[in-house]
């Protein structure tokens, strides 16, 4: 199969050159920035915070629509960066909680989508599954009867990604791990026990992850920053 022609990111090093690269980024880094300064406190939530948070996510799918990408690989990162930003808007509100884990298990399906099936590496989903079982096995005492399938469907969707994101390897992993990493933080200071310095860990760890899915788009033959 030819990865170039499936949308598929090839197994090649990034070929773009690296301050141009720096200046794309740029406004990623600048939101970022804007909110770890901010901290705007998690109790008084509003469309401001709300911005503050997606912003970053919205500027890596810019990112994206403004680099020279061919297939549909990139698309479906920007479409999975779209939904991710939503859920983040979702989730300054508690009571929209369940609309966010939605809008970020489509962004999870996009990215498997975008992940694909080859190589398929069973012996990986086995792994990652033994991980997933044990981790909902100790977070299932604290969850409320409502919650429990949600988080089960979510916790699938998540499994699934972390799977295809992994086999994919390179950046695209890193960035799955990451993603899950974070999630994982989150649901546990939210539905078990508080973490210290959890919403740091989770977003930074958040941030990092998007960042690291979205520049696996790069690896695709011949692309220049000119």
């Amino acid at each position: 199969m030819d990865a170039a022609k499936e949308g598929l990111p090839p197994k090649t090093g990034f070929l773009v050159q690296s301050p141009k690269l720096c200046r794309w980024l740029c406004p990623f880094v600048l939101t970022c920035s804007i909110y770890f300064l901010l901290w705007i406190p998690e109790d008084q939530p509003s469309w401001f915070s709300a911005l503050i948070k997606c912003l970053p996510v919205l500027c890596l799918a810019v990112f994206l629509l403004a680099l020279p990408l061919s297939g549909g690989y990139a698309q479906l990162l920007q479409g999975a960066l779209v939904f991710s930003a939503v859920g983040d808007a979702c989730l300054i509100w508690p009571e929209a909680f369940l609309h966010g884990m939605a809008a970020f298990a489509v962004a999870h399906l996009l990215y498997s989508w975008a992940f694909g099936l080859c190589p398929l590496r069973p012996g990986l989903l086995l792994l990652i599954v033994l991980a997933s079982v044990l981790y909902q096995s100790l977070l299932l005492p604290y969850l409320r009867s409502d919650m429990v399938l949600p988080l089960m469907a979510y916790v699938l969707v998540l499994t699934v990604m972390l799977w295809r994101g992994l086999a994919c390897g390179g950046s695209a992993g890193w960035g799955a791990l990451l993603f899950t990493f974070s999630d994982s933080i989150l649901a546990w200071d939210m539905f078990a026990q508080p973490l210290p310095q959890a919403r740091l860990v989770t977003m930074s760890t958040y941030y990092t992850a998007q960042l690291l899915i979205a520049l696996s788009a790069l690896r695709t033959q011949g692309l220049k920053m000119d």
